[in-house]
Parts: structure tokens; sequence; C-alpha cells
């Protein structure tokens, strides 16, 4: 009995091949993925590559921001910023809005009142327009640290205008 052929060529259609070739390229000269080691704590000049408020695997929102190294032993890695906001939870959920309102505080150089959340829509927005006036316009000296927990925290040291 002849088994069913699997269509692959809808897969085909999500692949960008010239930048697989190059990513397959770095994987090979830099000797595979698992030779990456978490970044130690420091700091790093970076630029936002990419911000926006997504979901969790869990299914919670979160505040995403992509920070990219732009200058160092590091120069093209990533830092990544994920921070869950969780309304289910009184207790947390407070603390959590305040963080990411200060990171973006810190991104942004605004005034406080500037940055606040007023419902997940608005915040959505709030978030892509703030990363649309700070991208290429902004590079950041960005301080990572590790607490007790195990968990990377991040602060906004100093804020560099782009020439």
């Amino acid at each position: 009995m002849a088994e069913k052929k699997f269509d692959w060529s809808k897969f085909d259609k999500q692949v960008d091949l010239e930048a697989l070739e190059n990513d397959v390229k770095e994987v090979e000269e830099n000797g595979g993925f698992g030779d990456f080691e978490p970044l130690p704590d420091g700091q790093y000049e970076v630029e936002v590559e990419k911000m926006e408020l997504t979901e969790s695997k869990k299914g919670d929102p979160m505040l995403t921001i992509w920070f990219k190294i732009v200058d160092g032993e590091y120069e093209g890695q990533r830092i990544f910023y994920n921070k869950v906001m969780q309304p289910q939870n009184d207790k947390a959920f407070g603390i959590q809005v305040h963080q990411n309102n200060e990171m973006l505080r810190a991104l942004w150089d605004c005034e406080k009142d500037e940055v606040k959340f007023t419902g997940f829509a608005d915040y959505a927005d709030l978030v892509l327009d703030i990363h649309e006036e700070i991208d290429g316009q902004f590079e950041y000296l960005l301080d990572k640290t590790t607490d007790k927990g195990g968990f990377d925290q991040f602060k906004i040291v100093e804020i560099f205008e782009v020439e």
C-alpha cells in the first residue's frame, strides 16, 4: 500500500531562502547555536530592533523589546526584554505595568504622564508609536544584571543620539 505523500510546498512559501542561507552560514562559522552562552551581566551599547506588545506562551500580554548590541565583543547579539503582564493577578499587575512603563519612559526619554496604561489596545498602540519615534534615532547604554531568582533585569543608563 502506497503511503500518502505529504505536500511540503506549503512550507516553502514561508521561507526566505536567501536569509536562511545566511543564517546557516553564520551558524557554521560560529560553531552552532549550542555554543552561544548567555551574555554576562554588564553594560552594552544597544539599539532597539523590535518593540511590541505581544502574548506570552501562556497567553498573557507581554511587552517584548529586542535590543541589538551595536558595539564591543558581543556586537550583533541580541538581548531580549520580555515582561509579562497578568491582569488576573491583582498583586502583581500594577508592578508589572509600572516596570514596563519605566522601561518605555527610559527609551523614549519623555515626561512621566506621556506613558501610562489606559487599556491594552491603547498600550499596544503607544508601544508601536514609541518604537516608530525612536527607531534609528537613538542608541542606549543598557545595564544587564541578574536577580536572585536568576531573571535578567535591565536599566537604561544613557541615551545616545544617532548621527
